[in-house]
């Protein structure tokens, strides 16, 4: 069983403690049954179910504010449970974060509603084929034409790409050069021009589709926030949801100690069991070290946002970088300590090992963190 001594530090309340606890009895006894054979059917159906759950209440806000510490124990409990199940939650929460937090009062009343509920999936259609981490250097287009805008270009690495009824979509709108220009629009993928050109396979399946615009007629009322602000609104978003991508590598990592801490306990080398040796407690301590320290840096940065902070670039920044990171060396100490079974197919911490690789890289890959943490920590310094 995973350490739940965190739940106890001050950063989290006794509805957050009440939240995880509820959270944990679900998906204990509705995420066991879940085919991963088909990936499009399966997150379809963890949508549908944590709808049904009303854990997506959590992912979206009619009143424009999210709980970030509450979103980080859905991640955190998900991922340790199913990273397809966190992947489905998280996306749900991504996918409709401009809307939630710049949308107008009739595109909240429309969508949130759909997406916070499980009838409706939503996407986040930032990065392009040439614009991944420099998103001022995007380059699709949106033209005003009337009474709707006409969209031309390509996303892709779209998570939920391919089957999502809701895709927020930033494209160049042209106010002015780089982050200036960009502006925000709710798209579903119905409307003529909208295509699905590429379905993305990778390590740890998840539904990622490339997408392509031609002349797509967007109605001018599906615009999110103010024009030209699209890059501000994607970086906002970003923002509180980075802290939770950090949550779930902490998950990812709690149930890999976990796995660990059996396998050593169980199995025997020499006569005695495998904790036995110095140098496995001293991986057992160093993953230990590792979850804990990775925690208060996600906690502080969720509590930071929660308590009234615009902006938390840097505690997000940090708490990402260092999350993610160290749950990769965590997940790869449990893969050696399980030996042969650590790499054969459909064992625990080899799906753990394919699933934490791609959070080093998706909302700001390690390296720009490092980059943004600079950036603030100069800013912050008295010259």
């Amino acid at each position: 069983m995973a350490d739940k001594s965190f739940l106890q530090w001050p950063f989290l309340e006794d509805r957050h403690r009440a939240l995880a606890a509820k959270l944990e009895d679900w998906s204990q006894s509705a995420l066991g049954d879940i085919d991963h054979g088909d990936t499009d059917a399966a997150c379809r159906v963890l949508v549908t179910r944590l709808g049904e759950g009303g854990f997506l209440t959590h992912s979206g806000s009619e009143r424009g504010v999210l709980d970030v510490r509450s979103l980080c124990l859905i991640r955190e409990t998900l991922a340790r449970h199913d990273g397809l199940a966190d992947f489905a939650f998280a996306m749900q929460g991504l996918g409709s974060g401009a809307i939630s937090l710049f949308g107008s009062p009739d595109q909240r009343a429309e969508w949130l509603p759909k997406t916070r509920s499980g009838e409706a999936i939503a996407a986040f259609a930032l990065t392009e084929p040439g614009s991944g981490s420099d998103v001022a250097n995007s380059t699709m287009t949106a033209e005003r034409d009337g009474a709707h805008y006409v969209l031309n270009g390509e996303k892709t690495w779209i998570s939920n790409g391919g089957i999502a009824d809701v895709y927020t979509v930033f494209a160049r709108t042209g106010e002015a050069p780089g982050a200036k220009g960009l502006s925000a629009f709710i798209v579903t993928p119905d409307l003529p021009g909208f295509e699905v050109t590429e379905r993305l396979e990778t390590i740890a399946p998840h539904p990622l589709a490339t997408l392509r615009f031609s002349d797509c007629r967007v109605p001018a009322a599906a615009s999110i926030g103010e024009r030209g602000r699209g890059f501000a609104i994607a970086m906002s978003v970003l923002d509180v949801f980075r802290s939770t991508v950090a949550a779930a590598a902490l998950g990812f990592a709690r149930r890999a100690l976990d796995e660990t801490l059996t396998r050593v306990e169980t199995r025997q080398i020499h006569g005695a069991p495998l904790f036995d040796l110095q140098m496995v407690q001293g991986h057992i301590a160093d993953m230990a070290l590792d979850i804990d320290a990775a925690a208060l840096l996600v906690y502080r940065a969720a509590w930071t946002k929660d308590s009234g902070a615009p902006r938390v670039t840097r505690e997000a920044a940090m708490a990402k970088l260092f999350a993610t990171d160290r749950a990769q060396s965590v997940i790869d100490k449990a893969v050696q300590l399980h030996g042969g079974d650590g790499v054969k197919s459909g064992e625990t911490v080899e799906r753990l090992y394919r699933d934490i690789r791609a959070l080093r890289i998706y909302e700001g890959a390690s390296d720009v963190q490092r980059v943004v943490i600079a950036r603030q920590v100069r800013a912050g310094h008295p010259q």
